[in-house]
């Protein structure tokens, strides 16, 4: 699934053939949204929010689009070959000069802005890790609420109504950085620690945004030596929201065990 330097990465890609253009054609599949809508509207913004794209018009609708494992945006030239399917894109928006695609995408949705604040998904996001600035604090008290207590630390960093951006590769990476097992209860996590895990994962999501590549230690490495003490890195299913691979070095991270199922 895309994170969020991704998603802010392709919505800075998108901004300058979009933002101030009035939109021409526009088509959704069904049952996708009525993109029809939007003809005749000028591009007003394209931002990212956590792992959301949103793209608001000055008719006061708004695209959101989540990619999760299979969607992307796609930009081309008007009359340019796509490189995918036509009956793969989800929504197609026109413009003086550009064609924008969005290949895949399970969600794709057409609202008023001004129902914003209370959208089901887009209300309960917690602080996006690559907004500037960034509400640290309120991040932690997101954390710290009593149902999360016994929440293991990985699957907090991916819960995005306590802090929104983290997918599953940062997380891996943020807490082998931090030396902090990802089975540590939320409640036997200080805050200290927590705004180190944040820091880190900002950091990550940083670079990531503005190179296109994050730094990579143990992700995807299962069987191999740990980079930083040579232990070998093993890796388990992880339940989040949905199942998840969590990577580890058992002798950095610790407790030096072997979950059920891990290899």
């Amino acid at each position: 699934m895309p994170e969020g330097d991704t998603l802010a990465r392709t919505a800075a890609g998108l901004r300058p053939y979009l933002v101030g253009r009035t939109i021409t054609a526009a088509t959704a599949p069904a049952p996708g949204p009525r993109a029809d809508r939007l003809v005749g509207s000028t591009v007003t913004a394209v931002e990212s929010q956590g792992k959301n794209l949103l793209i608001r018009f000055d008719n006061g609708l708004e695209v959101r689009t989540h990619l999760r494992m299979t969607g992307s945006w796609h930009r081309y030239r008007p009359g340019e070959a796509w490189r995918r399917p036509r009956s793969r894109a989800r929504l197609v928006l026109e413009v003086p000069g550009a064609v924008a695609v969005c290949f895949d995408a399970p969600t794709v949705e057409l609202f008023e802005q001004r129902t914003e604040a209370l959208h089901p998904c887009l209300s309960q996001l917690g602080p996006d890790l690559l907004a500037d600035p960034f509400d640290a604090d309120e991040a932690i008290r997101r954390l710290r609420l009593p149902e999360r207590a016994s929440m293991p630390i990985a699957v907090a960093l991916l819960d995005q109504r306590a802090l929104a951006g983290i997918g599953n590769e940062v997380k891996n990476e943020t807490l082998w950085v931090a030396r902090v097992s990802p089975w540590t209860p939320l409640s036997e996590v200080d805050d200290e620690t927590l705004r180190r895990l944040i820091d880190i994962a900002r950091e990550q999501l940083r670079i990531g945004a503005a190179t296109g590549r994050r730094p990579r230690h143990i992700y995807d490495t299962a069987g191999r030596p740990c980079p930083r003490c040579g232990t070998t890195i093993r890796v388990v299913e992880q339940r989040s929201d949905l199942p998840r691979l969590t990577y580890w070095c058992p002798a950095c991270q610790g407790p030096a065990w072997r979950p059920s199922g891990a290899s």
